[in-house]
């Protein structure tokens, strides 16, 4: 019997008809994991688990890690030499796209004042920004930053966007720095790698123009935390963050009290709908692996 083990979830009844062959396991919530996970041949980890990334080099029947995310930085260390890794590219992406926007149009619009206001019973009118004309930077378009274009798209700004390598319309990694000056908006969507950590440091931050918006719906490192703290408290520009360094980030930590900054709890990827995908898709390629068809978004392959 193939061990299959996941976290366990609502949606997993999503998984679908499940081969003979397969012998479903889950990974609880809260609580111990189970010894019986270092038996596990197919693995799918919970997000963070860090119990679960601790036992997987005694895992000595993995085969397969299939990640519940596009990004694979987390669990990568922890994944023994020869094991397929794949990620769950394409799957989150109308989810982080809607979450850029979101921020994008509340600090536009200054919403996150007027809540404040609203709390405190201020009435004090101002006049808002618009985004139509605005130019947008997009760095990392990959297949979310193309979901967030096109949801961008329809409100009149101007994209700009690059990549690791330059293809047709998308500037290569290297011509970053020149494009930050004209940026209004600037999205950060690039994978955690030793090449982006502290990608956004002192010199980086101080190339973006007054008053333009910084959005990470990537990952935390990719920001120099204190430079950015530093960049906040002059008022010179604005941020948006779904992900921080450290994370969680702890109550105490002078990031939560920046100004012009609104912080949202590593959840720009989650939704209901976004699950159910993620459950439907965990389920096509374990009958992938189980038939001996190539698996689908494989990121490392056996050497």
């Amino acid at each position: 019997m193939m061990q299959l083990w996941l976290r366990d979830r609502p949606e997993r009844d999503l998984l679908g008809p499940l081969p003979d062959e397969v012998d479903l396991h889950l990974i609880p919530r809260t609580g111990p994991v189970p010894d019986g996970v270092v038996e596990a041949e197919f693995l799918v980890p919970p997000f963070g688990h860090s119990r679960v990334l601790e036992l997987m080099p005694a895992m000595r029947c993995l085969r397969v890690v299939q990640a519940i995310s596009a990004g694979i930085d987390w669990l990568l260390p922890a994944v023994p030499a020869g094991v397929v890794v794949a990620s769950a590219r394409g799957i989150r992406d109308s989810t982080v796209a809607e979450w850029v926007v979101a921020v994008i149009l509340a600090a536009t619009k200054d919403l996150p004042r007027y809540w404040r206001d609203q709390a405190a019973g201020r009435w004090c009118p101002t006049v808002p920004a618009e985004l139509a004309g605005a130019r947008v930077l997009i760095v990392g378009h990959g297949s979310i930053g193309s979901a967030v274009e096109a949801r961008l798209a329809p409100f009149g700004v101007v994209i700009d966007r690059i990549a690791r390598h330059a293809r047709p319309g998308v500037y290569p990694a290297d011509r970053l720095s020149e494009l930050l000056s004209d940026a209004d908006v600037v999205v950060l969507l690039v994978p955690h790698t030793s090449d982006t950590v502290a990608l956004f440091d002192v010199e980086m931050l101080g190339r973006l123009k007054a008053g333009a918006l910084l959005v990470n719906a990537a990952r935390g490192p990719v920001v120099d935390t204190a430079a950015l703290i530093a960049a906040l408290a002059s008022r010179r520009i604005r941020a948006a963050l779904d992900v921080t360094e450290p994370e969680p980030l702890p109550a105490e930590h002078p990031l939560w009290r920046a100004p012009n900054v609104l912080i949202t709890p590593h959840v720009a990827g989650d939704s209901h709908a976004a699950e159910q995908r993620v459950y439907r898709f965990i389920g096509d390629q374990v009958r992938r692996y189980v038939r001996g068809e190539p698996l689908v978004n494989i990121v490392s392959v056996p050497t």
